[in-house]
């Protein structure tokens, strides 16, 4: 893609991530950290696309109009979907942009459609089919009590097998990092319904049954935002020439490391290791303490994603679209 097809994916990206008015503050405070912390290039400069799009000095058709290939308008809808997808079922207001989106771009109705569907069936999975008890529970679960917070109800069990639930844990790490290096844009969607499902998992081992509102509550506690952390993953990549890049795979080369920065082995791996303190003792955490555990466990991932890289390639070279969906929706 030009450099001017780059910079209007990044907006259209933008205006979707802003296109919902009651997005909470604190999400739409992380798009804007997000765009001031990512690499900027000559023809891209994050900061300003953002106030640009906030104070409404660039439109729709004028973004759209910018991508002259197919390649390029197919790729800026779907990562208009990705972000609208990425906090749960769209709004009115994120449907009703999507829609002028696809339109304006002249895109093949059941394309946009197939992909849009795949976008919101991987938005909606994270705690469909999964298993009764979750890998360390023990077969005799304790009968459920009162949980200690909101979000679901709690049981006490003494028996979480730690090893398995650490194993667990970095293996959905390692997992979340491949898909860090693919370049197709539900690759770096499925990274949070993953994150969803593995914190849900831990919640379950320490007999928490928990919803979808929790997790996603527990990952913005922390401070790991939804729509933000897409944004993140797809802005590198895309600023690194990566994203949407035709062939899939890792075999293609391994120019993916340029743009991987290893931020979903990091995140994926924090956010286990805080959850299983969290629900081990019992959800008595305060907020700033959740977050200076994660802050803390995030820097001792960064020691160890250097040393999982040659698993997280040899697991990239074995996916596909079509795997992936399966993942997150429990079948593989």
């Amino acid at each position: 893609m030009t450099q001017t097809e780059t910079q209007a994916v990044v907006t259209l990206s933008l205006m979707a991530a802003f296109a919902d008015g009651d997005k909470h503050d604190r999400e739409r405070a992380e798009v804007r950290r997000i765009a001031e912390a990512l690499v900027n290039t000559d023809a891209v400069h994050l900061p300003t696309l953002v106030q640009d799009v906030l104070m409404k000095r660039v439109d729709l058709a004028g973004a759209a109009a910018a991508l002259r290939s197919a390649e390029a308008r197919q790729l800026g809808y779907e990562m208009a979907v990705c972000v609208c997808d990425a906090d749960g079922v769209q709004s009115v207001p994120e449907q009703k942009f999507l829609s002028e989106l696809r339109s304006t771009l002249g895109l093949d109705a059941g394309l946009a459609r197939k992909f849009t569907e795949d976008a919101e069936a991987m938005a909606a999975a994270p705690m469909d089919g999964l298993i009764p008890r979750a890998a360390g529970l023990s077969a005799a679960a304790p009968v459920p009590t009162p949980a200690a917070a909101s979000g679901g109800t709690g049981t006490r069990t003494p028996n979480v097998d730690e090893a398995e639930l650490d194993q667990t844990i970095l293996n959905a790490a390692i997992t979340n990092g491949a898909l860090e290096l693919l370049p197709e844009t539900l690759s770096t969607m499925a990274i949070i319904p993953l994150q969803m499902r593995l914190v849900y998992r831990i919640g379950q081992a320490y007999g928490y049954e928990l919803d979808s509102t929790h997790v996603k509550d527990f990952l913005a506690t922390v401070g790991v935002g939804l729509t933000s952390q897409y944004l993140e993953q797809a802005g590198r990549k895309l600023l690194g020439g990566l994203l949407g890049r035709m062939g899939g795979g890792l075999a293609r080369g391994l120019g993916q490391q340029a743009v991987s920065s290893g931020m979903s082995f990091v995140a994926t791996y924090a956010l286990g290791h805080v959850a299983k303190r969290y629900y081990a003792g019992g959800r008595t955490f305060t907020t700033q303490m959740l977050q200076e555990a994660y802050a803390g466990i995030s820097s001792e991932a960064q020691d160890l994603r250097g040393r999982y890289l040659p698993q997280m390639e040899q697991q990239a070279r074995t996916m596909d679209v079509g795997k992936v969906l399966s993942m997150v929706r429990g079948r593989a």
